[in-house]
């Protein structure tokens, strides 16, 4: 495997894998319908989860009842996935070096990861093993910062960010400019609340983020206090009564072009 991954990816999904696992929100119910209707994606199809962490992604694809091949590179992720879905088939790979034959995959879903691999090597592997018209999807739940102390919590994550892969900075997005392999088809969004305590759902959630869960201990635990005292300035909650964290979900379709 020759594709290096971002530190803040190497060492916080490797350290944090379990409370990823633990703590990340799942995704809306209609994203299966999105699935089906839009990557076309049925018994009949077979499917890779690529970057598929812990498998947070996989309920949804199961429903369809494709064939799912899961893919992830971080060796202490793959073991959380393996152990929550030990009867989906798993391998350990990078984005760019995808161990299946041309063309004998129907859709790829890339759900929470793209950003992390969001170059034209992974572009024309893709491209290499998708079948003729072949969908790639990729998903993304993001905090929804139109709520006020949602948005104190990005303000206060965000220093912290460095050159970590993101979402929201729109990078990714850089890598399907000037590029004849995939066509936009469409966005759909949809809303999202993660129901819990405010640890659960929001404090630890926010520690599972890669750059935050690479950091020291005691700074983590220097910003779990910071993120309790932020949500109750700003709704009285304490850290054991239970709040709703609501998120955007964003599901971005792109198609095979033949080359």
């Amino acid at each position: 495997m020759t594709q290096s991954l971002h530190p803040a990816a190497q060492k916080g999904f490797s350290s944090g894998a379990e409370l990823y696992q633990q703590v990340r929100p799942n995704y809306p119910q209609e994203i299966g319908v999105w699935l089906q209707d839009r990557l076309q994606i049925d018994e009949n199809s077979t499917v890779i989860d690529l970057g598929s962490g812990t498998g947070k992604f996989l309920p949804y694809l199961l429903q369809t009842q494709a064939k799912i091949v899961a893919i992830e590179p971080v060796t202490e992720m793959l073991q959380q996935l393996q152990q929550a879905h030990p009867m989906v088939i798993s391998l350990q790979a990078f984005s760019d070096q995808l161990p299946l034959d041309d063309e004998s995959i129907d859709a790829i879903i890339c759900a929470q990861s793209f950003h992390w691999f969001a170059n034209l090597k992974t572009l024309k592997e893709m491209h290499r093993v998708l079948a003729p018209s072949g969908h790639l999807g990729l998903v993304w739940n993001q905090r929804d910062i139109d709520v006020d102390w949602v948005k104190a919590l990005a303000n206060e994550i965000a220093p912290f960010e460095g050159d970590t892969p993101r979402y929201h900075t729109g990078q990714w997005k850089q890598v399907f400019e000037h590029q004849g392999l995939f066509k936009f088809n469409g966005l759909q969004n949809f809303q999202l609340y993660h129901h819990g305590t405010v640890e659960q759902v929001v404090s630890k959630r926010l520690l599972s983020t890669s750059f935050i869960a690479a950091m020291p201990q005691h700074e983590q635990q220097r910003l779990k206090a910071k993120f309790e005292q932020i949500v109750f300035d700003f709704t009285g909650l304490n850290p054991q009564d239970r709040i709703d964290f609501p998120y955007r979900t964003f599901a971005y379709h792109f198609q095979k072009i033949s080359t």
